[in-house]
């Protein structure tokens, strides 16, 4: 049995109520809840909140919420994995092999991406997979702020490197996580030696923090809709 914990709080600052905005003329979070009943994969789909307002929305769209998460871990410092290892507390859901982790503005993710990412950790016995995308522009040619006045490269040891010729970094895409179980609980490092990364195209790797993310999201979203009808 796998599971797909979505963890949705509520408070977020910069956008109000962010988990349940309207987006395309349904709460956000309907579309994570959706899309992960559609990749057919889950036994169950668990919504970790804190909030009866989006505990109702979450029931509506055919999630579970068993509980309501404590402020202790909805507030804005508390870490992912620990609402996550609370949560598998709560349902005791220990014994299941593998959890999904996916955030409720997960808009534009396909079928294929789960399926995928699913298949690589199963086959090589991965004990963690991060979804990332790719930096628009290298970091390793930042620049760092001298006082108020004056930059400099971050590290001069690239200056004079090609594009190509520079390594490739990716970063979170802050769209879902697969942990295998045994992992999440017995491991105490965020990261464990056997991670591996299922690689989004970027611009299906909107991580929605802005107002600007957010209509972003939804131009990207309408944009691709042809895609979004195979979910």
């Amino acid at each position: 049995m796998t599971i797909c914990i979505i963890p949705a709080r509520s408070g977020s600052k910069r956008i109000r109520n962010k988990n349940i905005k309207s987006f395309n003329g349904k709460p956000i979070i309907s579309y994570a809840i959706k899309f992960a009943k559609s990749t057919g994969l889950f036994k169950r789909i668990i919504v970790s909140t804190d909030s009866y307002k989006i505990s109702r929305i979450a029931k509506k769209y055919g999630a579970e919420v068993p509980f309501l998460r404590s402020k202790k871990l909805a507030n804005d410092f508390a870490p992912t994995k620990d609402v996550i290892l609370d949560c598998i507390n709560k349902i005791s859901s220990e014994n299941s092999k593998y959890h999904f982790i996916l955030y409720p503005t997960s808009v534009l993710l396909l079928k294929k991406d789960f399926i995928s990412s699913f298949n690589k950790i199963k086959k090589n016995n991965y004990d963690f997979l991060v979804a990332t995308t790719d930096y628009p522009y290298s970091p390793y040619r930042a620049f760092k702020f001298i006082g108020k006045k004056r930059i400099s490269f971050q590290s001069k040891k690239y200056i004079n490197y090609r594009s190509q010729d520079i390594p490739r970094l990716v970063h979170d895409s802050g769209s879902f996580y697969i942990w295998k179980t045994k992992a999440l609980l017995k491991n105490k490092d965020t990261m464990p030696k056997k991670t591996t990364f299922y690689l989004l195209d970027r611009h299906r790797a909107v991580d929605i923090n802005t107002e600007q993310d957010f209509k972003f999201a939804a131009f990207l979203y309408k944009f691709l809709k042809n895609s979004f009808k195979k979910k």
